[in-house]
């Protein structure tokens, strides 16, 4: 199954540091402009494989929440997640590190995990009528939020 969405960014930095920013789920918010919250869940603190959090989201005045679950956890290279509503599967997300001569290129990738009845639904729930539209532009943003963030505090 292929994704739907793929965005990739070069960033001047080395892959430890960004998996730091990227493996640090609650700080999502900085990078992200959906995402409100991140908290770990059922004693989680850290990302690791079966690691669940809950993630509050918004969009204008439309706010809803999701449980994401760390499915791929390789420091430094690649953390995916999956996400439900409820007992609803909602998405993949996944994040693939990938050095390079002038740094990393990071792709972030979104796979749409929701049957025909949840787009419609989430669709009202999030205001949001074009998701593969929408998660390219928030994915674009996400990618050079963390540019900027990964860059400042790289000191190789």
């Amino acid at each position: 199954m292929s994704a739907d969405v793929v965005v990739s960014r070069t960033i001047a930095a080395s892959p430890e540091v960004i998996w730091a920013l990227l493996a640090d789920l609650p700080r999502m918010p900085e990078w992200s402009p959906e995402s409100e919250r991140v908290e770990w869940l059922g004693g989680a603190t850290h990302a690791a494989p079966g690691a669940k959090f809950r993630g509050t989201n918004s969009n204008g005045k439309k706010s809803w929440k999701t449980v994401g679950e760390v499915s791929t956890c390789d420091t430094a290279r690649q953390l995916t997640f999956e996400v439900r509503a409820g007992p609803f599967r909602v998405a993949q997300w996944s994040y693939v590190i990938e050095p390079g001569p002038t740094g990393c290129q990071v792709t972030e990738s979104w796979l749409d995990r929701r049957n025909q009845l949840l787009k419609k639904v989430s669709a009202r729930v999030s205001g949001v009528n074009d998701r593969a539209g929408h998660n390219r532009q928030g994915m674009e943003d996400t990618l050079g939020r963390l540019a900027l963030e990964a860059e400042r505090n790289d000191s190789t």
